[in-house]
């Protein structure tokens, strides 16, 4: 991976990041600051975004972790599991995150119910990613084997010659 690579891929998660605390300081305050008043009940939505927000720091985390690991030419060792597994949990728990947003707005779409069917397909969809990523894992763990494997058949054949 590249120098500019990886500078560009820094410089989108610090972005992403930014733009997520950001977020999760304007829920704080509205939940602090704006009482529910609409059709919709704000207050759980608030706390879904917030949390929410904090899926997507992880998921973040886990990624800059991944690359540094990368850069280092370690990541094909089983530290890179806990960071994989880390995305793949972020993603889950934003897909039930969705699932608890359709489940608070399907009362309001009873007149459409088109609209419910489309945010479940989103949330399955979410979830799709959560099983590439796993597949992707699984990708990474033969990896790790063949690599363990060609650093024993590499010291065996040291020690022949």
């Amino acid at each position: 991976m590249g120098k500019l690579t990886v500078r560009a891929l820094r410089a989108v998660l610090v972005v992403v990041l930014a733009g997520t605390v950001f977020v999760q300081a304007l829920m704080v305050w509205a939940l602090a600051t704006d009482p529910e008043g609409g059709s919709l009940p704000l207050t759980p939505l608030r706390v879904i975004t917030i949390l929410g927000m904090v899926s997507v720091q992880v998921a973040l985390i886990c990624v800059w972790r991944l690359v540094a690991m990368v850069r280092r030419g370690t990541v094909f060792s089983h530290s890179a599991f806990r960071y994989v597994d880390g995305v793949i949990g972020a993603i889950v728990a934003a897909a039930l995150l969705w699932f608890a947003v359709t489940v608070l707005n399907a009362p309001g779409q009873r007149d459409d119910p088109g609209v419910t069917v489309i945010m479940g397909g989103v949330g399955v969809a979410i979830l799709g990613v959560a099983l590439i990523v796993l597949l992707l894992r699984t990708l990474l763990a033969q990896a790790v084997a063949r690599d363990v494997e060609a650093a024993q058949m590499q010291a065996e054949l040291d020690e022949v010659i």
